[in-house]
């Protein structure tokens, strides 16, 4: 069991983040904001997904008026991402946006942070101070930034700054990211910070790169985190659509049992004495299961007689593969045999009668 930090609480809409509450699974739109029906059919699919915040860009005037329509549209709660202009700000926090995410050093001036504060207090929604190595290393004191210890202790300094005068103005609903593009630097930045504050941590890699490279890093930088009970909300940052960024963070949470819902797959790295194609089957099963699920269930594929029997039957439900047939197996016990190109329906079908169990029993 994983003994998390503690934490202030603070809501991005009805969702809490810190204070004792799951880690959250956060994604952000690459649609152009502005054009409300791709951003809203996008987020719909994310929420189909598991995702639970969503944040937009917020790069012009069009794009902050934008989000009241968006609001409007979606059951998620909608965070304003602004750089360098405070106006656009001032006006997302004015159309509902339930939250923005700043970097107060790219900010024009402290005036127009305080401003940036007042309207969100004003408002009752919170505030990212989010501080990236790549925004720090243009800061006075770049000189010390030679190394990787060196570069996130001036990223931890930088957000304390931040943080301590957002307070000073009588604001407390602060949520914090420290994000480099190398696990290392990310890892120690959040590190010193966690240990130093009472901030929700919005853990990330930023700039992780494409999915396959993207998804290492991630996992080894955000799941080291929430090993050590770091971490309050988190974004999986891949180059491309982001539906892929909120299957990866739903899995790291799982993987590490901090999640419990959801459809876990098991299937083995299939050797020479595999004699069905598993790969193949795999495959089958993950297109004809649910992104979701309202239970937690691991779903177990396996491919030969050595382990496969009873990796299955640990298993809620599974499958386990001999020469062109398979065994079903559910709750631990064998079921029947099953040709091989009927195996991925025949699982199937036993996780829609176990959905249909559950209902019965909830009744």
């Amino acid at each position: 069991m994983i003994e998390r930090r503690e934490t202030r609480a603070v809501f991005k809409g009805r969702v809490q983040v810190g204070g004792g509450a799951p880690v959250s699974v956060q994604s952000m739109t690459n649609t152009h904001t502005e054009d409300i029906a791709a951003t809203v059919e996008q987020i719909v699919e994310l929420t189909e997904l598991g995702c639970q915040i969503i944040r937009v860009a917020v790069p012009t005037l069009d794009a902050a008026k934008a989000i009241g329509s968006i609001r409007g549209r979606i059951d998620l709660p909608l965070v304003a991402d602004i750089h360098f202009d405070h106006r656009l700000a001032l006006e997302s926090i004015r159309h509902g946006a339930d939250g923005v995410r700043i970097n107060p050093g790219n900010l024009s001036s402290p005036e127009a942070v305080a401003e940036v504060v007042r309207a969100a207090k004003d408002a009752g929604i919170s505030i990212r101070v989010g501080v990236n190595s790549g925004s720090v290393r243009e800061r006075k004191g770049l000189e010390v930034a030679r190394h990787d210890g060196d570069l996130a202790e001036l990223m931890v300094r930088s957000a304390r700054e931040h943080c301590e005068m957002i307070e000073s103005l009588g604001f407390r609903d602060i949520v914090v990211s420290l994000k480099a593009s190398d696990v290392p630097t990310t890892l120690a930045a959040n590190r010193a910070f966690a240990e130093q504050t009472d901030y929700p941590l919005h853990l990330g890699v930023t700039e992780a790169g494409t999915a396959d490279v993207g998804t290492v890093k991630s996992a080894v930088g955000i799941g080291a985190l929430l090993a050590e009970g770091i971490g309050d909300t988190i974004r999986v940052s891949l180059t491309g659509r982001p539906h892929e960024e909120v299957r990866v963070g739903h899995a790291i949470l799982r993987a590490l049992g901090l999640e419990r819902a959801g459809i876990e797959i098991v299937s083995c790295p299939t050797c020479g004495r595999c004699e069905i194609d598993l790969a193949g089957l795999v495959e089958q099963v993950r297109d004809k299961l649910p992104e979701q699920a309202d239970r937690p269930l691991t779903v177990a594929v396996m491919g030969c007689v050595v382990n496969g029997p009873g990796e299955a039957a640990e298993a809620d439900v599974g499958i386990a593969g001999g020469k062109g047939v398979g065994f079903l197996f559910r709750d631990g016990k064998k079921l029947r045999k099953v040709p091989e190109e009927q195996l991925a329906d025949a699982l199937v079908r036993e996780i829609e009668a176990m959905s249909a169990d559950d209902e019965g029993i909830s009744r």
